[in-house]
C-alpha cells in the first residue's frame, strides 16, 4: 500500500477544467457536492448518537451544500476506517487513514476526537473509542519512536530498509514528538467524560512511562540518544542529516522532534508546537497516573519534566519580528538559530488554542497567527480557489483543508469562521469530501481523495459553529 508520499507522486489528479468566478470561487453546478456515504450495511460502525447527529444539524444548515458535505465528512471515519473487534475480552479498534492501509497514532486519535462528547449518549462508540486507546498502547510498547503501525503485528513493511531499528508491525518509524501526545490526549479527554477507568491498566501506566523516558533522551542532555533515521530517496524532507540524528542542538531543556506532523524531516529538531503539545500531554499525563494509578513519582516526573519544557519555550522559541513583534518560531536549535513559518498539519502555531497550549488572547500567539496568516508565511498561500496554509509535504502553492479548518476552529471571529466554511464548500472539486490539499487556483488537482482526519475534522468545524456561532449556518449561501 502506497505510502502518503507515494500519494502526492502518484494519485490521479482530476482532469476536468472547471471555471472560477470573479469572486474566485470554484465554480458550483456540476461540482456541488453529492451524497456518498456508503451503504448502510457496507460501513464500518454504525453509531446512533452520530446519526442522530448528523440528522439534527443537518437541519439546521440553511445552505445544502455544506449541509451535503457535513453528512458525507463527519462520519466518515466510522463509515470507512475502523477495524473493532473484542480480543482477549477488551475491546480493540483499529484505524486506518483512509487511502493508507496502516494506523497513525495521531491520526486515529484525531479521527475519532470529534465522537468524544457523543460517547455518554452511546455505548457502542464509547466502547470503540476505548479500543482505539487499547490498540494505541500496544503500539507503543512495541516501538516508542514509530509514528505508524498494521493491525498485523507480523506485517513486514515497505520501509524494512530505512536505516533505523524497524520491526514487523511497524508501518514507518518517524520520530515524531505529537505521535505520543495524541494517545494522551484520547485518553485524558475520555477518562473526564466518562470516569472509567478499566482502560488504564498496567500496560498504560507502561506507556506514559515510555513516552517520558523517549522525551528525556530526546532531550538530548548525555548525548543524541538511541534513535537515527535514514532513508534512501529522492525526497529530500524523507531524508535526515548527520547521520541519521538531524542537526545538533544546545541541551535547554526542549525535545527533539525529527520529523514533523507532516512526516516531513524538522530543519531544526526542537519543534516548537509540538513541544507545547507535549507539556499539556505531560501534564495532562501526571494527572491521570496520580489519581488513577497512585504512582506519585511518576506523576511528579511528568510534571517536572512540563515545567522545564515549558520554561525553555519561553526562554528559546520566542523571537522578535520586525514586522509583527513577538512571535513563536516554528524550529529552533538552542543555539539562537530559528525557523520562521507555520505548516499545516497539527499540531502547529495555528492550533496551539485547539490542543490547549495557550490561550487564545496570549500575546505572542495572536502575533504569530497574524504572521502565519499572511505571505510572510512562505507556506501561507493565497490564490484564485482559497487561501490557507501548506507546507512542503504537499508542495509548494497547495493549501490543506486541515489548515483552513483549524483556522476556523480557533478564531472568535464570525467573519473569518464564515469565510473558512465558505474556502471549504467551495474547494471539494465535486467529490463531497475534504482532500489532504490542493492547487491554490484550481482545487481539481489535489492529493488524496480519502483522507478521514480532513473530513472527520471538518465534521468538527461545522458542530463547533453551530455551537458558538449558529448564525453563521443560518446563511443560506455561506
Amino acid at each position: 500500500m502506497s505510502t502518503r508520499r507515494k500519494f502526492i507522486r502518484n494519485t490521479g489528479l482530476l482532469s476536468t477544467a472547471f471555471i472560477l468566478d470573479r469572486n474566485y470561487a470554484f465554480a458550483l453546478n456540476e461540482n456541488a457536492c453529492k451524497p456518498g456515504r456508503p451503504a448502510v450495511a457496507d460501513r464500518k460502525f454504525v453509531s446512533e448518537a452520530v446519526e442522530q447527529t448528523i440528522s439534527k444539524l443537518k437541519k439546521q444548515i440553511a445552505d445544502p451544500e455544506l449541509a451535503c458535505l457535513f453528512e458525507n465528512c463527519f462520519p466518515n471515519t466510522l463509515d470507512t476506517t475502523v477495524d473493532f473487534e473484542m480480543i482477549d475480552g477488551k475491546p480493540d479498534t483499529f484505524v486506518i487513514t483512509g487511502d493508507i492501509d496502516a494506523m497513525w497514532l495521531r491520526d486515529s486519535t484525531a479521527q475519532v476526537w470529534p465522537y468524544l462528547p457523543l460517547i455518554k449518549e452511546d455505548q457502542k462508540l464509547k466502547q470503540l473509542i476505548a479500543g482505539v486507546i487499547n490498540r494505541q498502547k500496544k503500539f507503543i510498547k512495541l516501538d516508542p519512536y514509530a509514528n505508524a503501525f498494521y493491525k498485523d503485528f507480523n506485517k513486514k513493511s515497505e520501509w524494512s530498509s530505512d536505516l533505523t531499528t524497524m520491526k514487523p508491525g511497524i508501518h514507518e518509524r518517524k520520530w515524531e514528538i505529537d505521535s505520543l501526545c495524541y494517545p494522551i490526549r484520547l485518553s485524558y479527554n475520555y477518562w473526564k467524560l466518562t470516569g472509567d477507568i478499566a482502560v488504564f491498566d498496567n500496560d498504560w501506566e507502561d506507556t506514559i512511562a515510555l513516552t517520558l523516558k523517549t522525551f528525556k533522551e530526546q532531550q538530548r542532555k548525555t548525548g543524541d540518544g538511541p534513535y537515527t533515521f535514514q532513508r534512501s530517496t529522492s525526497w529530500a524532507t524523507d531524508g535526515v542529516p548527520l547521520a541519521g540524528y538531524g542537526y545538533p542542538v544546545k541541551p535547554v531543556g526542549l525535545i527533539c522532534s525529527i520529523f514533523r506532523p507532516s512526516d516531513d524531516a524538522t530543519i531544526f529538531p526542537f519543534l516548537v508546537p509540538s513541544n507545547f503539545f507535549a507539556v499539556v500531554s505531560l501534564e495532562q499525563a501526571a494527572e491521570m497516573v496520580g489519581k488513577i494509578r497512585n504512582n506519585t513519582t511518576l506523576a511528579n516526573e511528568c510534571s517536572s519534566l512540563a515545567k522545564e519544557v515549558r520554561q525553555a519555550l519561553q526562554q528559546y522559541a520566542i523571537v522578535n519580528h520586525e514586522k509583527f513583534g513577538k512571535l513563536y518560531a516554528y524550529e529552533v536549535n538552542g543555539f539562537g538559530s530559528f525557523n520562521l513559518m507555520d505548516d499545516s498539519n497539527v499540531p502547529s502555531l495555528l492550533s496551539l488554542p485547539y490542543l490547549n497550549a495557550v490561550k487564545p488572547n496570549d500575546a505572542v500567539y495572536t502575533n504569530t497567527r497574524k504572521y502565519i496568516l499572511s505571505e510572510n508565511n512562505p507556506f501561507f498561500f493565497k490564490g484564485k480557489a482559497a487561501e490557507g496554509i501548506g507546507g512542503p509535504h504537499g508542495g509548494m502553492n497547495t493549501i490543506w483543508p486541515l489548515s483552513i479548518t483549524m483556522r476556523g476552529l480557533t478564531s472568535n471571529n464570525a467573519d473569518e469562521i464564515r469565510q473558512s466554511l465558505h474556502m471549504l464548500k467551495t474547494t471539494h472539486a465535486g467529490t463531497g469530501f475534504m482532500h489532504e490539499a490542493f492547487h491554490k487556483d484550481d482545487p481539481s488537482k489535489f492529493s488524496r481523495k480519502w483522507f478521514a482526519w480532513a473530513n472527520t475534522l471538518f465534521g468538527e468545524f461545522v458542530i463547533h459553529t453551530h455551537s458558538k456561532f449558529p448564525e453563521i449556518l443560518r446563511i443560506q449561501n455561506i
